[in-house]
């Protein structure tokens, strides 16, 4: 099972805002408890695009596979401070082929993020259109947490 987990937390390096960890279906995506939009949304978006450029995980777009090396439409993920997501809405996700973007209230703090993006993201990734490569083996929402590869 394919899951995106977001968390607020104190545990990173001084210098970090933003920490992305990655294991068999799982992505650990930390922010610094406390920030605000203005403070994590360019290094969330950094790290991001560092993480999907090595090319683990991939989107099927109407029956094609698309990730960061596809030519026409590259994998991306970006977040932005968008002033028309209210704070009690928190978070907006809009996706088209290749290219997820998530809007943020400006006044959200990363706390406020991971409450509202948790069960959003959670029920994105059940729309059945992302997989993970991990260590050879192909990792679907249907792929049950204890299947090893063969």
């Amino acid at each position: 099972m394919l899951r995106v987990v977001y968390e607020a937390t104190t545990d990173l390096e001084a210098s970090r805002d933003v920490q992305v960890e990655e294991a068999r279906g799982r992505v650990t995506i930390k922010l610094r408890a406390g920030t605000r939009a203005e403070d994590y949304v360019s290094p969330l978006n950094a790290a991001l695009a560092h993480f999907v450029g090595q090319c683990g995980w991939f989107q099927i777009w109407r029956g094609q596979i698309i990730s960061a090396d596809s030519p026409d439409s590259p994998l991306t993920v970006q977040y932005e401070a968008d002033p028309d997501v209210d704070i009690i809405q928190c978070v907006q996700i809009r996706e088209r082929r290749g290219v997820v973007r998530l809007h943020v209230s400006p006044e959200a703090t990363a706390e406020c993020l991971v409450h509202a993006l948790n069960p959003a993201i959670e029920k994105f990734l059940a729309g059945g259109q992302w997989f993970q490569l991990w260590q050879g083996e192909i990792i679907t929402m249907d792929t049950p947490p204890e299947t090893m590869a063969a």
